[in-house]
Formats: C-alpha cells, structure tokens, sequence
C-alpha cells in the first residue's frame, strides 16, 4: 500500500474495520502486524491482521454470515488502492 495512504488505513482499520469483525463473536482476539520484509517487486507499507477463531465453524460462520459484507464495505471505501488477501492458518504450537 502507499507509504501515504498507510496511516489513514490503519487508523481505519482499528476504529471501524477490526471493531466491527470482532463484534460478530465470530474471533476470540486479533493482532495487527506490519510486515518489515519487502518482495523485490513490492513497494510501500505492507501489513498483516489476524483473526483468532475457536473453530472452524466459527469461522465458517464467519465467512458465510459476515464476511461479504464487511469485505464489500472496504472495497467502497479504498477501491484498488488497497489490496488484500487471506490465508487460513492452523495453530501448531
């Protein structure tokens, strides 16, 4: 993302986005990462969230049930000026 939309964007993202994932009970707790490696072909501020969930059917649920929405309402506020992705991961530890 764009060294100047970056500060806006996670203030965004603490204050409304993060507020409203975690209001769905769907995640027991978050935490928000800046990603401190760069691709040779990345440029920018780049960060990573994630979501703890109990269950799969927790997030499951998630998903079906609140997922769209949300993702929907960042898309109208930041376009292509942001880009996303999500991985599912499984706690070893």
């Amino acid at each position: 993302m764009e060294s100047e939309l970056a500060d806006e964007w996670l203030l965004w993202m603490k204050t409304a986005h993060i507020p409203e994932v975690m209001e769905t009970g769907c995640f027991t707790e978050y935490k928000i990462m800046k990603v401190l490696t760069n691709a040779e072909d990345d440029a920018g501020v780049n960060f990573a969230i994630q979501y703890t969930a109990v269950s799969m059917q927790d997030y499951e649920n998630y998903r079906a049930s609140f997922a769209p929405a949300l993702q929907r309402k960042t898309a109208e506020k930041y376009g292509d000026r942001i880009m996303a992705f999500r991985t599912l991961l499984q706690d070893l530890t």
